[in-house]
């Protein structure tokens, strides 16, 4: 692992309990402006999405002209990359939930919407209200594959806890792995750009309407004894060395997972430094391995209980770590979030046999993006 930026002054606090670890404090430089840009790429992508539309199957509640220039926010997606080998793609992101629209019959349209992390798949199709379950889904999972040629996938991510029953029972029947995951950046981010471009335009789009299967965002719970660390400390890495820690973890046996930064647009400038989490154990390894069966999602600072909280999967939330509130610490962990929040969100979390190494046995990428508008 390339070196840590740190400065020299640490704060230690003690143990609350005698089973919790050791909390190691290290101070971060002031936050300064920096040059970056936080967007989608556009001409590769905005290719795939604007290709290979058909009607929908549900009517819009009235009509409406399209100019031709335009794309029509009613129809419906079905786009394989060509150059892409279709049995390179094993894992899906999926959402299947309601809209801010409305049907001929003044009822919510339901949207399945499927992708993978590259977008070299993107599939769209409405659905009204009254036929939703898990044979609905399951059918149109077998549709995806049959019209586009494609296998179907080994696994299948999604971020709402309130269709994993529906989700669940279509996959398993299809002997596909359901993986619930806010790692679902691809489908966040282009649901954001559908929000904007698809559904604000649609004949029957209703403003101000709130998303009805609404992401939880549960009291945070006590850490299993197998997560914890022995020491932690807020550290930065310029973004360059981001970029080799996300190329290192396919050259070398290093748990953790990456993002593509490329795809999701995130253009910043490589002296950057990028904020995260360095936590160090004498048993790193296995620590490492257990994280790495967890979807980590991201990091927070909990100001006023003092504590780090761990969002992993689509529902779960852990007390990572805890420091003694002082004026000092408080100041630590603000201008942690600030740097992250000036970044875009991104952030990482490194385990390491000792903060002082240069290596690490984990990395993971993070981003923390807000809930998608819909």
């Amino acid at each position: 692992m390339a070196s840590l930026s740190f400065n020299a002054t640490r704060i230690r606090t003690p143990t609350l309990q005698s089973h919790k670890p050791l909390s190691k404090f290290i101070s971060l430089t002031k936050p300064i402006k920096i040059s970056y840009s936080f967007l989608r790429k556009t001409s590769q992508n905005q290719a795939k999405l604007g290709l290979f539309r058909s009607e929908s199957s549900v009517s819009a509640p009235k009509e409406v002209e399209i100019d031709d220039e335009e794309d029509d926010p009613t129809a419906e997606m079905s786009y394989l990359d060509p150059e892409i080998d279709p049995a390179s793609i094993s894992e899906w992101e999926l959402d299947f939930c309601s809209r801010p629209i409305l049907d001929i019959r003044g009822k919510k349209l339901w949207e399945l919407v499927v992708c993978d992390s590259s977008l070299s798949l993107q599939y769209t199709k409405y659905f009204p209200n009254n036929v939703i379950n898990s044979i609905t889904l399951k059918d149109a999972i077998v549709s995806i594959s049959d019209d586009l040629g494609i296998p179907l996938p080994e696994k299948i991510r999604f971020f709402r806890s309130q269709m994993q029953t529906i989700i669940t029972k279509a996959g398993r029947e299809l002997g596909i792995k359901p993986i619930p995951s806010k790692r679902c950046l691809s489908l966040l981010l282009w649901l954001e750009e559908r929000y904007e471009t698809v559904y604000k335009r649609h004949p029957g789009f209703q403003k101000g309407s709130k998303p009805l299967l609404a992401l939880d965002n549960p009291f945070p719970m006590e850490l299993p004894e197998n997560l914890f660390g022995e020491k932690w400390a807020f550290v930065q890495l310029p973004f360059s060395d981001i970029r080799e820690e996300v190329s290192s973890l396919e050259t070398k046996f290093v748990f953790g997972a990456g993002l593509d930064l490329d795809l999701l647009g995130i253009e910043i400038d490589d002296k950057t430094l990028v904020p995260g989490l360095a936590v160090a154990s004498s048993r790193a390894q296995p620590l490492a391995a257990w994280m790495n069966g967890l979807e980590v999602c991201s990091i927070e600072a909990d100001i006023n209980r003092a504590c780090l909280l761990l969002s992993v999967g689509i529902s779960t939330r852990y007390v990572y770590a805890t420091y003694e509130k002082t004026l000092v610490t408080t100041n630590e962990a603000e201008a942690w979030e600030a740097a992250k929040k000036a970044c875009g969100g991104l952030h990482f979390l490194a385990i390491q046999g000792d903060l002082d190494s240069d290596d690490c046995v984990g990395f993971w990428l993070l981003l923390d993006l807000p809930p998608p508008p819909v």
